[in-house]
């Protein structure tokens, strides 16, 4: 039987609780689906531990072919869904030895994790893991907040901060790492700063509706080149109109279609991984946040399985 079953196999609504009805294992599978539900280390809204459910629930409207790319992206992948990382709550340091390993062993027998948190301190989790196994890496942050703020309430592992700890854990190639869709407003100038002086392209919301889209991308693909590169989309790049279910709100960001359309010109890059955070189920009474959501992971796996069809 092929996956992810159509709903002429099954109805949408018959579940089997994995992403697009994925199975837990095949031979040969290139890309897998994992959830990681931590969310204690949010700094406002909390409920993230329930995205991976939702995600893969509202994942069961969306069809198996990929029009863009004209790929299968989980039929051409053999992709799986494994699960949920047994993550503790209270404990994030624990946490991250659980999804650090659980990502080290799919990385390390060629697999493509894509991660469902969680909240975005999740993030430093997977680049640990890419550190073991390509060594520093390329990273793409989709994102209204660059998340480099060094200690909130003086905690230093937080939602707020993955990576400036992956920069101090040396973890990232700096100057191909780019953070794309900056905005809001600020405690003070070195919130921004904070990601300039770490080497990083920081690439305003305004930054890029001035320069464009295909400009920006072009400047991502040309510095990150072939190099090992993960991709962490917060859904909070979004719009609030278009993405509510989330922890972090912050007017005037992209429409659902632009993120759409900047995924998808992403291609030809040497992807190693994906994770997708903030998707807060509480606050998405309509389901269009986790919908969303889902559409980007059949993005992302459109980008590997384009990748492996030339």
């Amino acid at each position: 039987m092929q996956y992810p079953l159509s709903p002429d196999v099954k109805p949408e609504f018959c579940t089997t609780g994995t992403f697009m009805r994925l199975p837990s294992h095949r031979d040969h599978a290139k890309v897998a689906i994992l959830g990681q539900p931590f969310d204690t280390a949010a700094s406002f809204r909390v409920g993230a531990r329930f995205a991976p459910q939702a995600i893969r629930q509202a994942s069961m409207t969306l069809f198996p072919y990929h029009p863009t790319h004209k790929v299968y992206p989980f039929e051409d992948t053999h992709a799986i869904d494994i699960g949920d990382v047994p993550v503790i709550p209270h404990n994030i340091h624990r946490s991250y030895e659980l999804m650090e390993a659980a990502m080290l062993d799919l990385m390390k027998k060629g697999i493509i994790p894509i991660g469902l948190g969680g909240d975005h301190s999740i993030t430093l989790a997977a680049l640990r893991a890419a550190k073991k196994v390509y060594g520093k890496v390329a990273l793409i942050q989709f994102d209204s907040h660059t998340d480099t703020w060094d200690t909130y309430y003086e905690e230093k592992y937080w939602h707020g901060s993955p990576f400036i700890r992956a920069y101090e854990e040396d973890l990232l190639l700096p100057d191909k790492v780019f953070q794309v869709g900056i905005r809001g407003t600020l405690n003070h100038p070195g919130d921004l700063e904070a990601s300039y002086e770490l080497g990083y392209n920081v690439i305003t919301t305004s930054e890029l509706r001035s320069r464009g889209f295909d400009d920006v991308v072009g400047q991502i693909k040309a510095t990150i080149g072939d190099t090992p590169c993960f991709l962490t989309f917060d859904i909070d790049f979004v719009d609030p109109a278009f993405a509510p279910g989330t922890g972090t709100l912050e007017v005037g960001g992209f429409t659902s279609h632009e993120a759409l359309q900047l995924v998808r010109s992403l291609t030809d890059l040497n992807y190693i991984g994906f994770d997708l955070v903030e998707v807060l189920p509480p606050y998405d009474p309509t389901q269009i946040t986790a919908l969303l959501a889902a559409t980007l992971i059949h993005d992302f796996a459109a980008l590997v399985a384009l990748k492996r069809k030339v």
